[in-house]
C-alpha cells in the first residue's frame, strides 16, 4: 500500500468570516496556528493578498512575526511573499530579523505574481517596470543575502547574513517549476486554486531538478483544499463555505467567508458552478475513511513529499477538526 505518512502543513489566507472584524480574523489565524502546532503539523504558512477586504493577509511578514510570537515550535512562513511587490533587500532584512529572534523556525516561500490586480500592483510601487520578469534574479539575490559573509556583495542584509533561511519556490503554472528545478530549491504547487498545470509542473520539476547546496533531490509540496468532518454528509455541507469562497473569486465580489448552506444551486449559475468547481477540483473531502482513500489515490499517482492543506470552513472548531482528521489519517498509516 502507498505510504501516506508524510509531513503535513497548513496554508492560511487569513479570511474574515461573516460577522467578524479584521482583529477577529487575525486572532483566529493565531488560534489555528496554536491548534495545528499541538496536532504536530510541520509548518504554518500565511499568504499575501492586497486590496482584498475579505482577507487580512496584506502585511504578511508582520502576521508571520505575530504567529511566531504566539507559538513554540511549528515552522512559520510565507505562502508566499510576492516578490514583484518587494525589494529583495527589504525582504532579507525583515526575514533576517525574524530569524534572529526565532532561529530555525522560519520559511520563505516566494511567488512571482503580485497577489492582486494590476491597479493595486501599481500602487504598491516597487517599480514602474514589470518586476515579474526579474523574479529569478530576485530569488538569487535573496539566496545570497541569507548566505555566508564571504559570498556577499557591497550591499548586505543585517540581520540576514548567515541566517540560511530556507527558500521555497511557489507556482501555479509551469514557469516556476523550471526555476525551482534549475536552482535546486523545494517547489510548492498551488493546486488549491490552480490545479490545471499541477501534473505537468510536478513532472518538469522532478525531471529537470539539479542538485544544489540547498537540496540533494527534488522536494515537491502540493497545496490541497481539505474539508474533513465526522461523516461524508457533514463534509459536503461544510464544503459549501469553500464553494461560496470560490464563487466570490469568480464573481469578483467582496463577501466575507460565509456559513454553509443547504443548496448551492440556489446561489450560483451553471457557468459559475463550473468555473468554481474547476478552480477547486483538488479537494480532499469527506469523513476519515474517504479522506484516507482520496489521499492514498493522490499519493499513488503523484507521491509528493509534503501536503499543505487549506481548509475554508466557517466554524473555527470544525476547521480545527478538519485538520485533526487529516493528521489522524496520516498518523494511522
Amino acid at each position: 500500500m502507498t505510504n501516506i505518512k508524510i509531513p503535513l502543513s497548513v496554508l492560511n489566507l487569513a479570511p474574515i468570516r461573516e460577522g467578524q472584524d479584521a482583529k477577529g480574523a487575525i486572532d483566529a489565524m493565531v488560534d489555528l496556528a496554536q491548534a495545528t502546532e499541538k496536532m504536530g503539523y510541520t509548518r504554518y504558512w500565511i499568504a499575501e493578498h492586497h486590496n482584498t477586504p475579505t482577507l487580512v493577509s496584506s502585511a504578511t511578514s508582520m502576521l508571520i512575526k505575530h504567529t511566531l510570537e504566539h507559538t513554540d515550535q511549528i515552522r512559520v512562513g510565507s505562502g508566499g511573499i510576492m516578490l514583484p511587490n518587494h525589494a529583495p533587500l527589504v525582504v532579507a532584512e525583515q526575514f533576517g530579523t525574524m530569524a534572529t529572534i526565532y532561529p530555525n523556525r522560519l520559511d520563505l516561500g516566494l511567488g512571482r505574481a503580485p497577489g492582486t490586480d494590476m491597479v493595486t500592483a501599481s500602487a504598491l510601487r516597487r517599480s514602474q517596470n514589470d518586476s515579474v520578469y526579474t523574479f529569478p534574479d530576485d530569488v538569487s539575490a535573496l539566496l545570497k543575502y541569507f548566505g555566508p559573509e564571504e559570498d556577499q556583495d557591497y550591499v548586505k542584509a543585517y540581520p540576514g547574513v548567515n541566517t540560511n533561511i530556507p527558500i521555497y519556490i511557489l507556482g501555479s503554472s509551469t514557469d516556476s517549476a523550471h526555476l525551482a528545478a534549475k536552482l535546486g530549491l523545494p517547489y510548492v504547487f498551488a493546486s488549491h486554486f490552480a490545479p490545471t498545470h499541477m501534473e505537468e509542473a510536478i513532472s518538469i520539476y522532478r525531471s529537470r531538478f539539479q542538485p544544489s547546496e540547498y537540496l540533494d533531490a527534488p522536494y515537491m509540496m502540493v497545496c490541497l483544499n481539505v474539508i474533513a468532518a465526522d461523516t461524508d454528509e457533514e463534509a459536503a455541507f461544510q464544503l459549501t463555505t469553500m464553494q461560496q469562497f470560490f464563487l466570490n473569486v469568480v464573481r469578483g465580489s467582496k463577501t466575507p467567508l460565509q456559513p454553509p448552506v443547504e443548496n448551492m444551486d440556489q446561489i450560483w449559475s451553471q457557468r459559475e458552478k463550473e468555473m468554481s468547481l474547476g478552480m477547486s477540483s483538488m479537494t480532499l473531502l469527506g469523513g476519515k475513511s474517504s479522506i484516507r482513500e482520496q489521499l492514498t489515490r493522490f499519493q499513488e499517482k503523484y507521491n509528493v513529499d509534503e501536503i499543505m492543506a487549506v481548509s475554508y470552513i466557517y466554524d473555527p472548531e470544525k476547521q480545527k477538526q478538519s485538520y485533526e482528521i487529516l493528521k489522524e489519517v496520516v498518523d494511522e498509516n
